[in-house]
């Protein structure tokens, strides 16, 4: 199973935005990820198109954004046209999720869902096989540097199951309190695409932490 590394803009300096791009792209980051947050459907209030066009033209890797918002389908073309290759919605703020995935898909972007920690898997049971992604939050969303959510390792281990016994080639991806003591546990329940802010931005040397963090697993694989 593939490990992907996608640091989070979250926890970047936007003052050196390019820079800090430019440092996960020789680290050998797989995405970036960029958190789309309303103000509303979480408390703070986060990046837009701009920074999904800035962070296109510093990078040729995967731009995975990240919709924390209400009514996230206003901002489908938008987010395409600046530049993004992956748009997750969260199954909370979004009713009509077979409409909405069929809608990102038809926009030439690849589609997921995201789940908040207390969101059951059930929700995403019928649209499975047409999720590109299946986000597992393993914090609340809405903050950077949280404490990962010791529970959450339980519900990667029945995501996995579930997308394996729905025939789904999705991506499995998690989100919150990623760092060198959380990453292996979740690898090992089943998840292959990591969400790392603090852990990456705050390290001594963030360009070969991504390194250390992809290693971890590679080495319990």
């Amino acid at each position: 199973m593939t490990v992907r590394i996608a640091p989070s803009l979250l926890a970047a300096d936007f003052r050196r935005l390019g820079e800090d791009i430019a440092v996960c792209e020789a680290g050998g980051a797989d995405w970036i990820h960029v958190d789309v947050m309303d103000g509303r459907f979480v408390p703070t209030l986060s990046f837009g198109s701009k920074v999904i066009e800035a962070a296109r033209r510093s990078t040729a890797l995967t731009i995975d954004v990240h919709l924390m918002v209400i009514e996230p389908e206003r901002y489908f073309e938008e987010f395409v046209r600046a530049g993004a290759d992956v748009l997750t919605i969260h199954a909370e703020a979004a009713p009509h999720l077979d409409r909405q995935l069929m809608h990102i898909k038809e926009l030439g972007c690849k589609a997921g869902v995201a789940l908040n920690p207390a969101t059951p898997l059930a929700v995403i049971e019928e649209v499975a096989h047409l999720l590109d992604v299946l986000l597992i939050m393993t914090v609340n969303p809405g903050y950077g540097g949280q404490k990962f959510i010791e529970y959450s390792v339980d519900k990667i281990t029945r995501a996995r199951y579930l997308l394996d016994q729905a025939d789904s080639a999705a991506i499995l991806e998690v989100d919150g309190g990623i760092s060198r003591d959380t990453i292996v546990r979740c690898w090992e329940a089943g998840a292959d695409t990591f969400v790392a802010g603090n852990a990456i931005f705050s390290a001594q040397h963030p360009q070969s932490e991504i390194g250390v963090l992809r290693g971890l697993c590679t080495e319990t694989a």
